[in-house]
């Protein structure tokens, strides 16, 4: 199945480049035909004949011809700003357990649902190896943060250390993929952010996130935030291309893929409900940033209220990952 749809997309593309460029040079024949045939009419009313009627017909026709050429270019570029006709190089699964089903009962066991995401290798080449590394069991190998030797308390210094000490016995044996992390923060038709790494990995430095291109953000399409303050973590976007929504997330995020199979599962997670302890931002009155780009140790560890805003109200885990 997700053969198929890559090859209609490649065939869709391709009978829209070729309809394009048809359309395109008979513009540009019909544009010199009419501009010589012009021409011809007024040089016969003012009864003279035209210094060489071959060479501007010659020069109306690449005139015409370099117009076309140019709409061409400009169509074939807008049409390439859209993920849909990315190409799509490799395919990742990610299964879910704990999603909610609106179908069941109150007391139902929670399923297991599997998205199939396909990635744009060669549009993000950088993030997509990346993400690559973090389904698989050997993960994306990265070294311990700097130990923070700056805690008040000596209960917090303590345990910093022993986070530190552990993160140091797997340095080199173990690398960070996505067994038991999170699905951290939810924002219906907006967002959903989903990787948050946790217990052996937290005390692992986050990869950079580097790549420009200028595909877009609509429906499925799965981001990652560039730099490196989102964590682990990549973005599914539930929402409608050119919304305000979809805006910040083309400034801040790269796009690395789009979902194939399971928008039914992305539409629960939207739907689910999630923490809305107030519409004041507790983190810009304390005098923190306005906003989260990745969980912090505070929001892990069951921090101050702000921490745990639009968090869903059940846990979401990523159980099973793996390429295709």
């Amino acid at each position: 199945q997700t053969i198929t749809i890559i090859m209609m997309m490649v065939i869709n593309r391709l009978l829209l480049l070729l309809s394009i460029t048809t359309t395109s040079v008979s513009w540009a024949f019909n544009i010199a035909s009419s501009s010589s045939h012009s021409k011809q009419l007024i040089s016969n009313n003012n009864d003279r004949v035209p210094e060489s009627s071959t060479v501007h017909n010659r020069r109306e026709f690449f005139g015409s011809l370099l117009a076309a050429s140019t709409i061409l270019t400009s169509s074939v570029a807008l049409a390439a700003d859209g993920a849909s006709d990315a190409a799509i190089t490799d395919t990742i699964y990610i299964e879910f357990k704990g999603i909610a089903n609106t179908n069941a009962a109150a007391d139902a066991v929670p399923t297991k649902d599997r998205i199939v995401i396909g990635l744009f290798g060669n549009d993000a080449p950088q993030p997509v190896s990346v993400l690559k590394q973090l389904v698989t069991k050997e993960g994306y190998r990265s070294k311990c943060k700097e130990l923070d030797t700056t805690r008040l308390l000596q209960k917090e210094q303590l345990e910093a250390n022993k986070v530190y000490n552990a993160c140091l016995e797997n340095e080199d044996t173990a690398g960070v993929n996505y067994d038991y992390s999170s699905v951290w923060r939810i924002v219906k038709d907006e967002r959903i952010d989903v990787g948050a790494v946790s217990g052996k990995f937290v005390a692992r430095e986050n990869p950079l996130f580097d790549a420009k291109n200028n595909l877009s953000h609509d429906y499925g399409v799965v981001s990652v935030r560039r730099g490196d303050d989102g964590g682990y973590g990549f973005t599914i976007f539930p929402g409608k291309k050119g919304s305000s929504a979809a805006s910040v997330l083309d400034e801040d995020n790269i796009v690395v893929g789009r979902v194939l199979e399971g928008m039914d599962v992305v539409e629960r997670l939207n739907d689910m409900p999630v923490v809305k302890s107030s519409s004041l931002n507790y983190m810009a009155l304390t005098g923190g940033a306005k906003g989260t780009v990745a969980p912090s140790r505070a929001c892990r560890y069951g921090g101050p209220m702000y921490c745990n805003e639009n968090k869903p109200l059940r846990k979401v885990l990523i159980e099973s990952t793996g390429t295709l």
